[in-house]
């Protein structure tokens, strides 16, 4: 039985005989993300893991963008706690199966990657965004802790600092801004990103199966070592969602306005 034919989210392709290409395919402007494609990008690793045939795996989206996130117009039970579970065992699923997964991943990345969408960009072993991508962890702005990944990533790809104003200002990072501060691999242009992306995953593929997954393995003990960090912070963002913060971060962005937050808190 195919393996993947029961994604419906993703879909598959293979631009060499031992490289999987998985396109993010939905319905909606930039790719935002719905329960189904949020499970379905944890669960995927280990299918990929599992594939004898697979060496290398590619992750892009089909469209203007790579994906911007949750949709918040869409959340209505921000204080349905099955829900708010369910999600951060997914959360915790696409971080540590992407980490865990033994196979080399390589994403390419235009438009928005946002929240989730961001996670799985930078949690690819080798990163490749367009130099006018947009990338945004959004967590604070809504009102809610930076859980997706990067209390984990951030710091270690372009410093304790530069993580620091990004995550508490939430602001905009271009790909060519990205590139310079090392929070990816590479920028290029748009014209050269799926080649690129090819090109490198075809190399990996081609190489010394175990010397690259073990590599792979060794390095990402630096995540593992911050694990604990990830766990802290999805758990404070999961708790957010049912505080009074997150409800005015939320109607702002749907306002389109700025957020009026209480000042007063005591914690």
């Amino acid at each position: 039985m195919d393996r993947y034919a029961k994604y419906t989210r993703l879909k598959f392709d293979r631009p060499h005989p031992h490289v999987l290409r998985i396109t993010i395919t939905t319905e909606t402007r930039h790719n935002l993300m719905d329960p189904e494609m949020h499970h379905e990008l944890g669960r995927i690793w280990r299918d990929v893991d599992d594939d004898p045939t697979v060496s290398a795996a590619i992750l892009t989206a089909a469209g203007a963008s790579f994906s911007a996130g949750g949709n918040i117009k869409r959340q209505k039970d921000a204080y349905d706690f099955e829900d708010r579970a369910r999600t951060m065992k997914e959360a915790h699923d696409i971080v540590y199966n992407m980490i865990n997964c033994n196979k080399p991943i390589v994403s390419a990345v235009r438009g928005w990657a946002v929240g989730a969408g961001l996670a799985c960009a930078l949690l690819a072993d080798i990163s490749i965004v367009t130099r006018d991508a947009k990338l945004l962890d959004g967590h604070t702005r809504i009102g809610v802790t930076a859980g997706d990944h990067a209390v984990m990533l951030w710091p270690l790809l372009c410093g304790m600092a530069r993580a620091k104003y990004y995550l508490l200002l939430c602001e905009t990072v271009t790909g060519a801004d990205a590139e310079r501060i090392g929070l990816v691999t590479m920028a290029v242009d748009d014209g050269e990103l799926d080649g690129k992306a090819v090109e490198i995953a075809s190399r990996l593929a081609n190489g010394a199966p175990s010397a690259i997954r073990w590599t792979k393995y060794a390095l990402n003990n630096w995540f593992r070592q911050a694990g604990p960090l990830f766990d802290t912070s999805l758990a404070l963002e999961i708790l957010g969602f049912f505080g009074p913060e997150v409800k005015e971060g939320r109607a702002a962005v749907t306002e389109k306005r700025p957020a009026n937050f209480r000042q007063d808190i005591p914690y």
